[in-house]
């Protein structure tokens, strides 16, 4: 079963999400760096390698399923991102994003009746799960510390 047109181009969206959702957390994690904050900055570099993944994940995808991927811009993300705590609820933020988009991506394969994405969006399914829950676990964190050390 070949790719309709309609879903390679929704996997081919999804790709470059996946590589802009890379390069944030690379920015982020830059920023973590000159903020002094080496913990944080690798967690952002870790996810952006993650990232990466994914969006070979679905390339593969693609290519397997004899569609052609094309490469779409990505977008400069932002520099600055202000406090920990900040930069944290927009990963959080981004996540639920990408969460949205994979969800609406897998809503097309069932529409389609494409099985085959059908079973590898699930993947996608459930690693957000775990992306969302491992960003607010994070979020949560920093707002304990901040309560405990008041200004």
């Amino acid at each position: 079963m070949t790719l309709s047109n309609t879903l390679q181009s929704a996997l081919n969206d999804q790709i470059q999400k996946e590589y802009y959702s890379s390069y944030l957390y690379l920015a982020m994690s830059a920023y973590l760096e000159s903020q002094n904050l080496p913990g944080a900055a690798k967690w952002t570099r870790i996810q952006s390698q993650e990232e990466l993944g994914h969006a070979l994940k679905l390339f593969d995808h693609v290519v397997d399923r004899g569609g052609r991927v094309t490469l779409a811009a990505i977008q400069q993300p932002p520099q600055a991102y202000g406090t920990a705590l900040e930069l944290f609820q927009q990963v959080l933020t981004h996540e639920e994003h990408v969460t949205a988009s994979v969800h609406k991506l897998h809503a097309a394969a069932l529409k389609e009746q494409d099985f085959p994405a059908q079973v590898m969006l699930q993947w996608f399914v459930t690693e957000q799960v775990e992306e969302e829950k491992n960003a607010s676990q994070v979020v949560e964190q920093l707002k304990a510390v901040g309560r405990a050390n008041p200004p």
